[in-house]
């Protein structure tokens, strides 16, 4: 079994449900307090041992790189200042990882934008994070799945278990046997009515995927929309690889969402030191 070494985000979207503001400005760059979400996630994958990160940007994403890149001119600012714990901050952000960008050309989907990565991935297992599903763990999210394949050694999907109401938001999955948190996945339902619900179990934004799957999209096709999407690539597989499910542990946000990115800003500056007693005094004056 191959260490898992490399960590795929997509991030060539339009963020159109955040408009006007990701009109010039990248979603994934937008700050939760003062670190931009896509750094939490690289966070995440960096904790759980993650060597290599790649980045499937798209058009007006220039930002993204520059963010995970040494700024000279900045540190020889902070420098002159003498603003030195500035420095560790900025200069720490470009040496969490080896940093890889791939282009997607065109937003044909989350199982296209993996594919652009394909040449850079190679023949090993890798982890996929979405720029929208943000959690607050003890343990790394994606650390949690990835110590599920390290016993099972087949692909592995992030789990919430959600209200059926708000299925059509999701892709659900329908369990063959349950152990705990633990499910492996008989059927894959992308946001069916709640009604047709298998279950109240939803897919997050967060996968360990083996080779297999890469060869799956690659014969997955386009769906009515034109897109290729990565649930297809799994129901290509299923019944000739195994899949785990894993509900995750800790608090998920979903930051793709106005009222999910306000409630993330809001629980982590509580968190915090320097704005944390500032903020929760106000919040009680005006609750």
């Amino acid at each position: 079994m191959k260490k898992i070494r490399k960590a795929v985000f997509p991030a060539a979207g339009f963020g159109t449900r955040f408009l006007p503001v990701t009109k010039a400005q990248p979603k994934e760059m937008l700050p939760i307090v003062d670190k931009p979400v896509i750094q939490y996630l690289v966070e995440e994958a960096v904790a759980a041992g993650i060597e290599e990160i790649i980045i499937v940007t798209g058009r007006g994403k220039r930002s993204i790189e520059d963010h995970f890149d040494y700024s000279y001119e900045l540190e020889q600012t902070l420098v002159e200042r003498g603003k030195r714990e500035l420095i560790k901050e900025v200069r720490k952000i470009a040496e969490m990882a080896k940093f890889v960008y791939v282009r997607q050309p065109q937003p044909l989907g989350d199982g296209h934008a993996i594919l652009c990565a394909k040449e850079v991935i190679g023949n090993e297992p890798f982890v996929v994070l979405f720029g929208d599903d943000l959690v607050d763990s003890k343990v790394p999210a994606i650390g949690q799945l990835i110590k599920v394949y390290e016993k099972t050694n087949v692909p592995v999907i992030a789990l919430e278990k959600i209200d059926k109401k708000k299925s059509k938001k999701y892709g659900m999955i329908e369990s063959e046997k349950s152990e705990g948190r633990l499910h492996l996945i008989k059927n894959l339902v992308e946001k069916p009515d709640p009604k047709h619900a298998p279950s109240d179990l939803a897919i997050i934004g967060k996968y360990v995927l083996t080779p297999d799957v890469l060869e799956s999209l690659e014969h997955a096709g386009k769906g009515k929309d034109g897109e290729i999407r990565l649930i297809e690539a799994f129901r290509l597989l299923l019944g000739k690889v195994p899949f785990y499910g894993y509900e995750i542990e800790g608090k998920r946000y979903d930051t793709g969402d106005k009222l999910g990115f306000l409630e993330a800003t809001i629980d982590y500056a509580l968190k915090r030191d320097d704005v944390g007693p500032g903020l929760r005094q106000y919040l009680k004056k005006i609750i």
